[in-house]
């Protein structure tokens, strides 16, 4: 039994390792004036998750406080950590980096990010 419950150990920590590299899921839309981006992130909570913009790069780190393990824990996939880095398809100059809004709800980040206009209209005399 020692032996299965080693190999089914060891799975789940390939899983869990699997996660943290591909997780989070994400979309992204673009509107006239701004950029949503919705992410999934399950359980972790509000306050363990750190958002910061540098230029056109998001980064999005979350870690859970990892408590100590319990004998009975037979497989631990679920991801502890997040630790991504983004490229945003908009322009953002460097000191204008703004999130307008972060929403957490349910296991789901909801981002607005305003997008910095380009050009100005000219008026002709």
């Amino acid at each position: 039994m020692g032996l299965v419950k080693e190999v089914i150990r060891e799975i789940g920590n390939k899983s869990r390792e699997f996660y943290e590299f591909v997780l989070p899921p994400m979309n992204m839309f673009l509107d006239e004036n701004n950029l949503k981006i919705v992410i999934d992130i399950p359980g972790f909570s509000k306050n363990d998750i750190e958002l910061t913009m540098n230029g056109d790069i998001l980064s999005i780190k979350a870690q859970k406080i990892i408590e100590k393990e319990s004998k009975s824990l037979i497989m631990n996939q679920r991801p502890n950590i997040i630790d991504k880095k983004i490229r945003l398809p908009i322009d953002v100059k460097q000191g204008e980096e703004k999130i307008e809004s972060a929403k957490y709800e349910e296991g789901v980040l909801t981002l607005i990010i305003p997008i910095t206009k380009k050009g100005k209209n000219i008026s002709i005399e």
